[in-house]
């Protein structure tokens, strides 16, 4: 199970080395034709999300510091597990590592 830690704003997180903080996106909880959705079939979290910040990046072998492949505002794909849970408020947010991140969702 994922760690959860709680802090009062999310400008207070500066995420390490490789780490990238991401926001998923929140299940629809209304059909087009404004038929809501009961929370158990929201339960399952989406794969998506939206990046808010990046560290700077992690050492390779010969000690050069190699950016995270994204930046804050872009779009990604994740995978259904892992992640470390960070609550804000109300608010949910993940820390991945850069490699765990699937793909880049281009527009």
């Amino acid at each position: 199970m994922a760690a959860q830690a709680t802090f009062k704003s999310i400008r207070a997180l500066a995420p390490l080395l490789d780490r990238v903080l991401v926001q998923r996106f929140k299940p629809e909880t209304q059909t087009a034709t404004g038929i809501f959705l009961p929370s158990s079939s929201t339960s399952t979290p989406l794969p998506e999300a939206t990046v808010i910040a990046v560290g700077p990046g992690a050492p390779n072998k010969e000690g050069e510091v190699v950016p995270t492949s994204v930046k804050p505002g872009d779009r990604v794909l994740l995978p259904g597990w892992g992640g470390n849970s960070i609550k804000v408020g109300e608010e949910e947010y993940f820390l991945f590592k850069d490699s765990e991140i699937l793909a880049k969702i281009q527009e």
